[in-house]
Protein backbone atom coordinates (compact mmCIF):
# COMPACT_ATOMS: atom_id res chain seq x y z
CA UNK A 1 0.00 0.00 0.00
CA UNK A 2 1.28 3.46 -0.89
CA UNK A 3 2.07 5.52 2.18
CA UNK A 4 1.28 9.19 1.61
CA UNK A 5 2.63 10.34 4.96
CA UNK A 6 5.88 12.29 4.85
CA UNK A 7 8.80 10.97 6.85
CA UNK A 8 10.81 13.47 8.92
CA UNK A 9 13.62 13.09 6.39
CA UNK A 10 11.33 13.91 3.48
CA UNK A 11 9.80 16.86 5.33
CA UNK A 12 13.32 18.20 5.90
CA UNK A 13 14.13 17.67 2.21
CA UNK A 14 10.99 19.57 1.19
CA UNK A 15 11.96 22.48 3.45
CA UNK A 16 15.43 22.57 1.89
CA UNK A 17 13.98 22.48 -1.62
CA UNK A 18 11.56 25.28 -0.75
CA UNK A 19 14.41 27.44 0.56
CA UNK A 20 16.43 26.72 -2.58
CA UNK A 21 13.49 27.52 -4.84
CA UNK A 22 12.70 30.77 -3.06
CA UNK A 23 16.32 31.89 -2.62
CA UNK A 24 18.20 30.79 -5.76
CA UNK A 25 15.50 30.20 -8.38
CA UNK A 26 12.48 32.50 -8.22
CA UNK A 27 14.57 35.72 -7.91
CA UNK A 28 16.45 34.85 -11.12
CA UNK A 29 13.54 33.52 -13.19
CA UNK A 30 12.93 36.66 -15.22
CA UNK A 31 16.59 37.41 -15.96
CA UNK A 32 17.45 33.88 -17.05
CA UNK A 33 14.31 33.70 -19.16
CA UNK A 34 15.21 36.96 -20.91
CA UNK A 35 18.86 35.96 -21.37
CA UNK A 36 18.51 32.47 -22.76
CA UNK A 37 21.51 30.13 -22.40
CA UNK A 38 23.05 32.04 -19.47
CA UNK A 39 23.63 29.63 -16.62
CA UNK A 40 22.41 29.95 -12.99
CA UNK A 41 25.83 29.35 -11.48
CA UNK A 42 24.78 30.16 -7.92
CA UNK A 43 22.15 27.42 -8.16
CA UNK A 44 24.53 25.02 -9.91
CA UNK A 45 27.30 25.42 -7.34
CA UNK A 46 24.86 25.21 -4.42
CA UNK A 47 23.34 21.93 -5.63
CA UNK A 48 26.46 20.19 -6.91
CA UNK A 49 27.69 19.13 -3.47
CA UNK A 50 24.36 17.44 -2.72
CA UNK A 51 24.01 15.68 -6.08
CA UNK A 52 27.63 14.53 -6.11
CA UNK A 53 27.28 13.14 -2.57
CA UNK A 54 24.15 11.22 -3.60
CA UNK A 55 25.97 9.79 -6.59
CA UNK A 56 28.91 8.77 -4.40
CA UNK A 57 26.58 6.71 -2.20
CA UNK A 58 25.07 5.00 -5.25
CA UNK A 59 28.50 4.18 -6.66
CA UNK A 60 29.68 2.83 -3.29
CA UNK A 61 26.78 0.36 -3.23
CA UNK A 62 27.59 -0.90 -6.72
CA UNK A 63 31.31 -1.21 -5.91
CA UNK A 64 30.49 -3.35 -2.88
CA UNK A 65 28.45 -5.68 -5.07
CA UNK A 66 31.27 -5.92 -7.60
CA UNK A 67 33.69 -6.74 -4.80
CA UNK A 68 31.49 -9.63 -3.74
CA UNK A 69 30.17 -7.83 -0.71
CA UNK A 70 26.51 -8.54 -1.13
CA UNK A 71 24.20 -5.84 0.12
CA UNK A 72 23.04 -6.91 3.55
CA UNK A 73 20.34 -9.56 3.33
CA UNK A 74 18.96 -8.53 6.67
CA UNK A 75 15.46 -7.20 6.48
CA UNK A 76 15.55 -3.47 6.02
CA UNK A 77 13.13 -1.08 7.65
CA UNK A 78 11.41 -0.72 4.29
CA UNK A 79 11.94 -0.45 0.54
CA UNK A 80 13.87 2.35 -1.09
CA UNK A 81 12.09 5.68 -1.42
CA UNK A 82 14.48 7.03 -4.03
CA UNK A 83 11.94 7.86 -6.73
CA UNK A 84 9.28 9.09 -4.31
CA UNK A 85 11.84 11.46 -2.82
CA UNK A 86 12.91 12.55 -6.30
CA UNK A 87 9.31 13.28 -7.25
CA UNK A 88 8.88 15.59 -4.26
CA UNK A 89 12.26 17.21 -4.89
CA UNK A 90 11.60 17.88 -8.57
CA UNK A 91 8.09 19.17 -7.87
CA UNK A 92 9.52 21.79 -5.51
CA UNK A 93 12.40 22.75 -7.80
CA UNK A 94 10.01 23.17 -10.74
CA UNK A 95 7.77 25.28 -8.52
CA UNK A 96 10.88 27.44 -8.18
CA UNK A 97 11.72 27.47 -11.91
CA UNK A 98 11.52 24.55 -14.34
CA UNK A 99 14.23 25.92 -16.65
CA UNK A 100 16.68 26.46 -13.81
CA UNK A 101 15.86 23.01 -12.39
CA UNK A 102 16.90 21.44 -15.70
CA UNK A 103 20.34 23.04 -15.25
CA UNK A 104 20.88 20.85 -12.19
CA UNK A 105 24.38 19.32 -12.47
CA UNK A 106 23.72 15.59 -12.49
CA UNK A 107 23.98 12.44 -14.60
CA UNK A 108 20.20 12.76 -15.11
CA UNK A 109 18.83 10.69 -18.01
CA UNK A 110 22.27 9.29 -18.76
CA UNK A 111 22.28 7.66 -15.32
CA UNK A 112 18.83 6.12 -15.85
CA UNK A 113 19.89 4.66 -19.21
CA UNK A 114 23.13 3.24 -17.86
CA UNK A 115 21.33 1.74 -14.88
CA UNK A 116 18.61 0.23 -17.11
CA UNK A 117 20.89 -1.34 -19.72
CA UNK A 118 24.51 -1.16 -18.58
CA UNK A 119 26.52 -3.55 -16.45
CA UNK A 120 27.52 -2.78 -12.84
CA UNK A 121 31.06 -2.16 -14.11
CA UNK A 122 29.73 0.45 -16.54
CA UNK A 123 27.72 2.07 -13.77
CA UNK A 124 30.89 2.59 -11.78
CA UNK A 125 33.09 3.57 -14.72
CA UNK A 126 30.81 6.17 -16.25
CA UNK A 127 29.07 7.58 -13.20
CA UNK A 128 31.94 7.76 -10.74
CA UNK A 129 32.98 11.06 -12.30
CA UNK A 130 29.71 12.57 -11.01
CA UNK A 131 30.76 12.00 -7.41
CA UNK A 132 33.84 14.20 -7.50
CA UNK A 133 35.40 17.36 -8.95
CA UNK A 134 33.60 20.30 -10.53
CA UNK A 135 29.92 20.34 -11.60
CA UNK A 136 29.19 18.16 -14.61
CA UNK A 137 26.23 16.95 -16.63
CA UNK A 138 24.88 13.86 -18.33
CA UNK A 139 22.41 13.83 -21.22
CA UNK A 140 20.43 11.58 -23.52
CA UNK A 141 20.47 11.97 -27.32
CA UNK A 142 17.54 10.18 -28.97
CA UNK A 143 15.50 12.49 -31.19
CA UNK A 144 16.38 13.01 -34.84
CA UNK A 145 14.85 15.15 -37.57
CA UNK A 146 13.03 12.09 -38.97
CA UNK A 147 12.71 10.13 -35.73
CA UNK A 148 10.78 11.90 -33.00
CA UNK A 149 8.22 9.74 -31.25
CA UNK A 150 9.01 6.80 -33.57
CA UNK A 151 12.34 5.78 -32.09
CA UNK A 152 12.48 2.77 -34.42
CA UNK A 153 13.12 5.24 -37.24
CA UNK A 154 16.49 6.28 -35.78
CA UNK A 155 19.12 6.55 -38.52
CA UNK A 156 22.23 7.47 -36.54
CA UNK A 157 24.55 4.53 -37.16
CA UNK A 158 27.15 2.73 -35.07
CA UNK A 159 29.56 0.54 -37.01
CA UNK A 160 32.25 -1.58 -35.46
CA UNK A 161 35.79 -1.13 -36.77
CA UNK A 162 37.30 -4.61 -36.24
CA UNK A 163 40.84 -3.33 -36.63
CA UNK A 164 40.67 -0.86 -33.74
CA UNK A 165 37.74 -2.48 -31.89
CA UNK A 166 35.96 0.88 -31.81
CA UNK A 167 32.42 1.96 -32.62
CA UNK A 168 32.12 4.68 -35.26
CA UNK A 169 29.07 6.93 -34.83
CA UNK A 170 27.56 8.99 -37.65
CA UNK A 171 24.37 11.03 -37.53
CA UNK A 172 22.65 14.05 -36.05
CA UNK A 173 20.65 14.38 -32.83
CA UNK A 174 18.30 17.25 -32.06
CA UNK A 175 16.59 18.60 -28.94
CA UNK A 176 19.25 17.26 -26.58
CA UNK A 177 18.57 18.67 -23.11
CA UNK A 178 21.79 19.92 -21.50
CA UNK A 179 23.54 18.78 -24.67
CA UNK A 180 26.07 21.59 -24.61
CA UNK A 181 27.06 21.03 -20.99
CA UNK A 182 27.20 17.23 -21.36
CA UNK A 183 29.13 17.25 -24.66
CA UNK A 184 31.65 19.99 -23.97
CA UNK A 185 31.99 20.27 -20.19
CA UNK A 186 34.86 18.23 -18.74
CA UNK A 187 33.81 14.74 -17.64
CA UNK A 188 30.27 15.03 -18.98
CA UNK A 189 28.68 12.12 -20.85
CA UNK A 190 25.96 11.59 -23.42
CA UNK A 191 24.02 8.38 -23.99
CA UNK A 192 23.36 8.09 -27.73
CA UNK A 193 20.76 5.90 -29.38
CA UNK A 194 22.02 4.49 -32.67
CA UNK A 195 21.40 1.48 -34.90
CA UNK A 196 24.01 -1.20 -35.49
CA UNK A 197 21.82 -2.76 -38.19
CA UNK A 198 19.12 -0.62 -39.89
CA UNK A 199 17.56 -3.75 -41.45
CA UNK A 200 16.89 -5.18 -37.97
CA UNK A 201 14.43 -2.44 -36.99
CA UNK A 202 14.02 -1.92 -33.28
CA UNK A 203 16.33 -4.81 -32.39
CA UNK A 204 19.15 -2.95 -34.08
CA UNK A 205 18.81 0.09 -31.78
CA UNK A 206 21.50 0.22 -29.08
CA UNK A 207 22.70 2.75 -26.52
CA UNK A 208 26.26 4.09 -26.48
CA UNK A 209 28.11 6.31 -24.03
CA UNK A 210 30.06 9.18 -25.61
CA UNK A 211 32.30 11.11 -23.26
CA UNK A 212 32.64 14.88 -23.40
CA UNK A 213 34.96 16.37 -26.03
CA UNK A 214 35.28 13.11 -27.96
CA UNK A 215 36.64 13.93 -31.46
CA UNK A 216 33.89 13.73 -34.06
CA UNK A 217 31.13 14.96 -31.71
CA UNK A 218 30.18 18.61 -32.18
CA UNK A 219 27.42 20.87 -30.86
CA UNK A 220 26.27 22.77 -33.96
CA UNK A 221 23.35 24.81 -32.60
CA UNK A 222 21.48 25.80 -29.45
CA UNK A 223 17.72 26.10 -29.84
CA UNK A 224 15.83 29.27 -28.96
CA UNK A 225 12.74 28.04 -27.18
CA UNK A 226 9.26 29.03 -26.02
CA UNK A 227 9.93 28.02 -22.42
CA UNK A 228 12.46 26.47 -20.02
CA UNK A 229 14.88 28.94 -21.57
CA UNK A 230 17.58 28.70 -18.90
CA UNK A 231 18.22 25.10 -19.97
CA UNK A 232 20.25 24.57 -23.13
CA UNK A 233 18.77 22.38 -25.85
CA UNK A 234 21.35 21.39 -28.44
CA UNK A 235 21.77 19.93 -31.91
CA UNK A 236 24.73 17.52 -31.93
CA UNK A 237 26.42 16.04 -34.99
CA UNK A 238 28.48 12.84 -34.97
CA UNK A 239 30.97 12.63 -37.82
CA UNK A 240 33.07 9.45 -37.67
CA UNK A 241 33.01 9.77 -33.88
CA UNK A 242 35.02 6.88 -32.47
CA UNK A 243 34.32 5.43 -29.03
CA UNK A 244 35.71 2.32 -27.26
CA UNK A 245 33.97 -1.00 -27.82
CA UNK A 246 33.06 -1.22 -24.12
CA UNK A 247 31.01 2.00 -24.38
CA UNK A 248 28.04 0.10 -25.78
CA UNK A 249 25.35 -0.49 -23.15
CA UNK A 250 23.98 -3.99 -23.10
CA UNK A 251 24.65 -6.75 -25.63
CA UNK A 252 25.57 -5.81 -29.23
CA UNK A 253 23.81 -8.96 -30.50
CA UNK A 254 20.91 -8.16 -32.85
CA UNK A 255 19.40 -11.36 -34.20
CA UNK A 256 19.34 -13.41 -30.99
CA UNK A 257 16.11 -12.26 -29.35
CA UNK A 258 17.15 -13.62 -25.95
CA UNK A 259 20.34 -11.57 -25.94
CA UNK A 260 19.17 -8.56 -27.93
CA UNK A 261 17.65 -6.43 -25.18
CA UNK A 262 19.21 -3.11 -26.05
CA UNK A 263 16.06 -1.35 -27.27
CA UNK A 264 13.73 -2.80 -24.67
CA UNK A 265 16.24 -2.09 -21.95
CA UNK A 266 16.71 1.46 -23.13
CA UNK A 267 12.95 2.00 -23.15
CA UNK A 268 12.92 1.26 -19.43
CA UNK A 269 14.64 4.60 -19.05
CA UNK A 270 11.28 6.21 -19.77
CA UNK A 271 9.54 4.19 -17.06
CA UNK A 272 11.83 5.97 -14.61
CA UNK A 273 11.92 9.41 -16.24
CA UNK A 274 8.26 9.95 -17.16
CA UNK A 275 7.01 10.15 -13.55
CA UNK A 276 9.76 12.69 -12.84
CA UNK A 277 8.71 14.79 -15.85
CA UNK A 278 5.19 14.57 -14.47
CA UNK A 279 6.44 15.84 -11.10
CA UNK A 280 8.05 18.81 -12.83
CA UNK A 281 4.77 19.64 -14.58
CA UNK A 282 2.96 19.51 -11.27
CA UNK A 283 5.44 21.93 -9.72
CA UNK A 284 4.75 24.46 -12.50
CA UNK A 285 1.00 23.93 -12.15
CA UNK A 286 1.10 24.43 -8.40
CA UNK A 287 3.09 27.66 -8.79
CA UNK A 288 0.49 29.06 -11.21
CA UNK A 289 -2.44 27.92 -9.10
CA UNK A 290 -1.05 29.34 -5.86
CA UNK A 291 -0.26 32.69 -7.47
CA UNK A 292 -3.76 32.91 -8.95
CA UNK A 293 -5.39 32.21 -5.59
CA UNK A 294 -3.16 34.77 -3.90
CA UNK A 295 -4.19 37.45 -6.40
CA UNK A 296 -7.86 36.57 -5.98
CA UNK A 297 -7.52 36.75 -2.22
CA UNK A 298 -6.00 40.23 -2.49
CA UNK A 299 -9.09 41.26 -4.43
CA UNK A 300 -11.33 39.85 -1.71
CA UNK A 301 -12.53 36.92 -3.81
CA UNK A 302 -13.17 33.83 -1.69
CA UNK A 303 -13.46 30.28 -3.00
CA UNK A 304 -16.56 28.76 -1.36
CA UNK A 305 -15.75 25.06 -1.32
CA UNK A 306 -18.95 24.19 0.56
CA UNK A 307 -21.31 25.97 -1.81
CA UNK A 308 -23.47 23.92 -4.20
CA UNK A 309 -22.01 23.79 -7.70
CA UNK A 310 -24.91 25.71 -9.26
CA UNK A 311 -24.40 28.57 -6.81
CA UNK A 312 -20.67 28.93 -7.45
CA UNK A 313 -19.21 31.63 -9.65
CA UNK A 314 -17.32 30.70 -12.83
CA UNK A 315 -14.04 31.59 -11.12
CA UNK A 316 -14.82 29.31 -8.18
CA UNK A 317 -15.62 26.41 -10.49
CA UNK A 318 -12.42 27.04 -12.47
CA UNK A 319 -10.23 27.07 -9.35
CA UNK A 320 -11.77 23.86 -8.02
CA UNK A 321 -11.32 22.18 -11.41
CA UNK A 322 -7.68 23.31 -11.51
CA UNK A 323 -7.10 21.91 -8.02
CA UNK A 324 -8.75 18.58 -8.81
CA UNK A 325 -6.74 18.17 -12.02
CA UNK A 326 -3.51 18.92 -10.16
CA UNK A 327 -4.32 16.47 -7.37
CA UNK A 328 -5.25 13.68 -9.80
CA UNK A 329 -2.00 14.15 -11.71
CA UNK A 330 0.02 14.17 -8.48
CA UNK A 331 -1.56 10.94 -7.24
CA UNK A 332 -0.77 9.19 -10.53
CA UNK A 333 2.79 10.48 -10.31
CA UNK A 334 3.27 9.23 -6.78
CA UNK A 335 1.88 5.84 -7.76
CA UNK A 336 4.28 5.46 -10.69
CA UNK A 337 7.21 6.63 -8.54
CA UNK A 338 6.27 4.28 -5.72
CA UNK A 339 6.20 1.36 -8.16
CA UNK A 340 9.72 2.24 -9.30
CA UNK A 341 10.87 2.08 -5.67
CA UNK A 342 9.15 -1.30 -5.29
CA UNK A 343 10.95 -2.49 -8.47
CA UNK A 344 7.57 -3.14 -10.07
CA UNK A 345 7.03 -2.81 -13.81
CA UNK A 346 5.27 0.51 -14.35
CA UNK A 347 5.15 1.37 -18.09
CA UNK A 348 1.40 2.01 -18.14
CA UNK A 349 1.45 3.93 -14.84
CA UNK A 350 4.42 6.04 -15.96
CA UNK A 351 2.64 6.93 -19.20
CA UNK A 352 -0.60 7.69 -17.35
CA UNK A 353 1.21 10.08 -15.03
CA UNK A 354 2.96 11.75 -17.95
CA UNK A 355 -0.26 12.19 -19.98
CA UNK A 356 -2.32 13.47 -17.08
CA UNK A 357 0.27 15.91 -15.78
CA UNK A 358 0.95 17.32 -19.25
CA UNK A 359 -2.75 17.98 -19.80
CA UNK A 360 -3.29 19.26 -16.28
CA UNK A 361 -0.44 21.78 -16.28
CA UNK A 362 -1.48 23.09 -19.70
CA UNK A 363 -5.05 23.58 -18.49
CA UNK A 364 -4.02 25.12 -15.16
CA UNK A 365 -1.58 27.66 -16.56
CA UNK A 366 -3.94 28.72 -19.35
CA UNK A 367 -6.81 29.10 -16.89
CA UNK A 368 -4.54 31.11 -14.61
CA UNK A 369 -3.90 33.59 -17.44
CA UNK A 370 -7.64 33.77 -18.20
CA UNK A 371 -8.56 34.46 -14.58
CA UNK A 372 -5.79 36.99 -14.02
CA UNK A 373 -6.48 38.79 -17.28
CA UNK A 374 -4.00 41.58 -18.14
CA UNK A 375 -2.18 40.88 -14.88
CA UNK A 376 -1.49 37.31 -16.02
CA UNK A 377 -0.53 38.35 -19.54
CA UNK A 378 1.90 40.97 -18.26
CA UNK A 379 5.60 40.12 -18.10
CA UNK A 380 5.76 41.89 -14.75
CA UNK A 381 4.66 38.59 -13.22
CA UNK A 382 5.65 34.96 -13.78
CA UNK A 383 2.23 33.67 -14.79
CA UNK A 384 2.87 34.02 -18.54
CA UNK A 385 6.25 32.32 -18.13
CA UNK A 386 4.66 29.38 -16.33
CA UNK A 387 2.28 28.93 -19.27
CA UNK A 388 5.25 28.88 -21.66
CA UNK A 389 7.25 26.52 -19.44
CA UNK A 390 4.27 24.21 -19.05
CA UNK A 391 3.86 23.12 -22.66
CA UNK A 392 7.13 21.18 -22.91
CA UNK A 393 5.79 18.71 -20.33
CA UNK A 394 3.25 17.54 -22.88
CA UNK A 395 5.99 17.01 -25.46
CA UNK A 396 9.29 15.61 -24.21
CA UNK A 397 9.79 12.08 -22.86
CA UNK A 398 7.14 10.99 -25.33
CA UNK A 399 4.30 13.28 -26.43
CA UNK A 400 0.90 13.11 -24.79
CA UNK A 401 -0.46 11.37 -27.88
CA UNK A 402 2.24 8.69 -27.88
CA UNK A 403 1.83 8.01 -24.18
CA UNK A 404 -1.94 7.79 -24.65
CA UNK A 405 -1.28 5.16 -27.32
CA UNK A 406 0.96 3.25 -24.91
CA UNK A 407 -1.77 3.23 -22.28
CA UNK A 408 -4.43 2.14 -24.80
CA UNK A 409 -2.27 -0.67 -26.16
CA UNK A 410 -1.54 -1.97 -22.66
CA UNK A 411 -5.17 -1.88 -21.60
CA UNK A 412 -6.55 -3.42 -24.82
CA UNK A 413 -3.71 -5.90 -25.31
CA UNK A 414 -2.80 -4.59 -28.77
CA UNK A 415 0.68 -4.31 -30.24
CA UNK A 416 2.05 -1.30 -32.12
CA UNK A 417 0.97 -2.64 -35.53
CA UNK A 418 -2.61 -3.23 -34.37
CA UNK A 419 -3.11 0.21 -32.84
CA UNK A 420 -1.33 3.23 -34.31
Amino acid sequence: MIDFSLSPKLEQQNMQMQMLAQGLMRPYSHDLDENEHEKPWDFINATWQVTSAQMAKQIARVEKQLAGEEVSKKKKSGPSNTYMNLAYQIEWLSWGDAGIYLCLPTAALASSAIEAVGTPEQNVRFLKRFSEGDPKWGGMAITEANAGSDTAAIRTTAKLDPETNEWILNGEKIFVTNGLMAAEKSDGILVIWATVDPSAGRRGIKSFVVEANTPGMKVTRLEEKLGIRASDTAVIVFDDCRIPYDNILGNPEVHDKKKSKGFKGAMKTFDASRPLVAASAIGIGRAALEFTKEMLEKEGIEIRYNAPLHQMTAIERDIIEMESQLKAAWLLTLRASWMMDQKMANPIEASMAKVKSGKAVTLITQKAIEILGPLGYSRDYLAEKWMRDAKINDLFEGTGQINTLIVARRILGYNRTQLK
